[in-house]
């Protein structure tokens, strides 16, 4: 048996889901899927799925081995990797996705600088607040806001963003101070619908989550739209820093309970080793990495 291409075929299994999937990818036939998947368990002496006529489930040993298989894997093809980029440029396509905002602000900008100095590598970055799954849409890269939930994915930390009320000069010299979180229940708040909790603003007090109800004149699933209504003294509003750098530096608006705010966010470039990582993709991700970590150690972000 050999133990790598055991391992790969094990790793493909539950990737794809199923064993006629890893069959598919694999480009080998149902029958070596399952006398591999056999030959494996049998030379561990340990099940690796529970299997049944419709579906497969990790066993608890299936599971650490999965992830000892994968950093394995990961581990060879890397070495294969950096040896064989030594000898060409990196080329052929990429695809990239990030949020509308974040990706139109600070991704883009990037991708064209990165396109510059890379002329032999196309990119298809799509913008989208709905997060894909990396592998069911083929996206080898993804620029990610907030907590990760997916553990089967590589994450590298480039920053943080806070979540900040702001509000126009205008609006502060009408309403007076805001000294606590549940003084905006008393004034109109401009609510970003795009968000689950979009009317429920979250705080914290000594480590204490505090959700605050929020009404107002405007709801909108558009942040622009949000952010123009707030700009023109409609209400306050709830916004990523990135999102309102510009205009709190020229002093358009102001943030307020900065002392309340939750925790920071992180921003992660994320993608996946479930298949071999390119050249083109290995590149791009130290690059746009090395880049967001340098641009979001400036202003409101650090």
């Amino acid at each position: 048996m050999n133990k790598l291409n055991a391992m790969a075929t094990f790793v493909q299994i539950v990737d794809s889901g199923s064993l006629t999937g890893a069959a598919e990818v694999l480009d080998t036939s149902l029958p070596t899927v399952v006398r591999t998947l056999a030959s494996l368990e049998e030379h561990l002496n340990t099940r690796l799925l529970n299997r049944t006529t419709r579906k497969f489930t990790l066993t608890e040993e299936g599971r650490g081995y999965l992830t000892r298989c994968r950093n394995i894997l990961f581990e060879i093809d890397n070495a294969e990797l950096e040896l064989s980029a030594k000898h060409r440029r990196p080329s052929g396509k990429l695809s990239v996705t990030a949020s509308v905002m974040f990706g139109s602000m600070r991704v883009a900008p990037l991708i064209n600088r990165f396109l510059q100095q890379n002329s032999q590598i196309n990119i298809n970055l799509n913008l989208s607040d709905t997060n894909v799954n990396l592998i069911e849409e083929a996206v080898d890269v993804a620029i990610r806001i907030g907590p990760l939930s997916d553990s089967s994915m590589i994450a590298k930390n480039v920053g943080h963003v806070r979540r900040s009320v702001c509000a126009s000069p205008k609006l502060l010299n009408t309403v007076g101070a805001i000294t606590h979180p549940k003084d905006l229940q008393n004034f109109p708040c401009i609510r970003f619908s795009g968000l689950s909790h979009g009317a429920h603003w979250q705080f914290h007090d000594k480590e204490k989550t505090m959700s605050i109800a929020v009404n107002g004149p405007l709801a909108c699933n558009q942040i622009q739209v949000s952010l123009d209504a707030v700009l023109n003294g409609m209400g306050f509003g709830l916004f990523l820093s990135y999102q309102v750098e510009q205009q709190i530096k020229s002093g358009e608006l102001q943030v307020v309970l900065a002392e309340y705010e939750p925790p920071l966010l992180p921003v992660s470039v994320v993608y996946s080793h479930a298949k071999l990582m390119s050249a083109r993709v290995r590149v791009f991700v130290d690059w746009i990495t090395h880049e967001l970590r340098k641009d979001l150690s400036y202003g409101i972000d650090s």
